[in-house]
């Protein structure tokens, strides 16, 4: 879909990605993440988009803002936009409006997170604590990411469980 003219049209039967597809099938069915509210922290890109989807067919409340305002494609997050998915990201943005976004992101009060770099789950903790009891539980994409997680794990400060997403064995498979 197309949310503003000058932008390019995403064509969403042209990046199908079939594991993902089967598994949005299935969501679209049993409805796993009816109700959760999910805040992620991701590139902007296609594949994220897909995956995005894939929740929201799931029944998972979504905002999106972006982890890396260089990889962000202002066209897929359009797109999402038209799709009726917040998305807080801006290609090329600056710091401020980065954390800006990441505030945004934060503020849909999630019980789910997904980041890629820790800043979502930082930001919880050192300026909304408040909210750190309603979250279940969240992932995390990168290294840098896992080691700033696991180092607030190992002082006793970090308020929930997050999965280190690159330690999963099924992530080197695909």
């Amino acid at each position: 879909g197309l949310a503003s003219e000058g932008q390019k049209r995403i064509d969403w039967a042209a990046l199908d990605m079939p594991v993902l597809r089967q598994i949005r099938d299935r969501f679209a069915k049993e409805r796993p993440l009816e109700g959760a509210r999910l805040s992620a922290c991701l590139h902007v890109t296609t594949e994220t988009a897909n995956l995005m989807l894939a929740l929201v067919d799931g029944g998972a409340d979504v905002v999106l803002c972006a982890s890396n305002p260089l990889s962000t494609q202002d066209e897929v997050a359009a797109a999402l936009v038209a799709r009726g998915i917040p998305v807080h990201a801006i290609k090329g943005e600056d710091n401020e409006r980065y954390y800006r976004h990441i505030v945004a992101a934060i503020e849909h009060r999630p019980q789910l997170t997904m980041d890629d770099g820790a800043d979502v789950v930082s930001t919880l903790h050192q300026k909304y604590r408040q909210l750190l009891s309603g979250v279940k539980g969240g992932t995390e994409e990168t290294t840098t990411g896992v080691i700033r997680l696991r180092n607030m794990a190992r002082s006793g400060a970090l308020g929930y469980p997050v999965i280190a997403v690159n330690d999963a064995k099924t992530k080197h498979f695909f």
